[in-house]
C-alpha cells in the first residue's frame, strides 16, 4: 500500500528542436500566469545546468514541478513533486497543454513516466 507520508515522483520528458533553451523560455515568458502556473523558484537563471521549479495557481493543484532543460541533447525534463495523497495528473496536464499552446512547433515529443 502507497504511504501517504512517502513524495512521489513522475517525470515529464519533452523532446525539442534545437535552439534557445525552452526552460529559459518558460521561466520569462509573461503569460505563464495566464495558464494558471507561476515561477516560484529559480537556481541559475540564464545558465546550464539550472533549474526552474513551477507550480499551479489553482487552489485544488498540490505540488510542484522542477524543470531543467539540457541543450546538447534539446531535452525538457520535468520532475513533478506530489506528497501524500496529491496526483500529479492535475499539475501536468496543466504544464502540458501551456507547453502545446505556445510552444507546439518546438515540440517533437512529450513522454509521461509515472514513479
Amino acid at each position: 500500500m502507497y504511504d501517504q507520508k512517502q513524495s512521489m515522483q513522475t517525470v515529464v520528458q519533452v523532446v525539442c528542436t534545437r535552439g534557445r533553451s525552452l526552460r529559459d523560455a518558460i521561466a520569462n515568458d509573461p503569460r505563464l500566469t495566464k495558464h494558471g502556473l507561476e515561477v516560484i523558484q529559480e537556481k541559475k537563471p540564464g545558465r546550464s545546468p539550472g533549474w526552474t521549479k513551477v507550480r499551479s495557481l489553482e487552489s485544488h493543484r498540490g505540488g510542484s514541478m522542477n524543470v531543467q532543460w539540457d541543450g546538447a541533447t534539446a531535452i525538457l525534463t520535468c520532475r513533478v513533486i506530489n506528497r501524500g495523497s496529491g496526483r500529479p495528473n492535475l499539475i501536468i496536464g496543466d504544464f502540458v497543454d501551456y507547453l502545446l499552446s505556445r510552444y507546439r512547433r518546438r515540440i517533437k515529443l512529450v513522454n509521461v513516466l509515472p514513479g
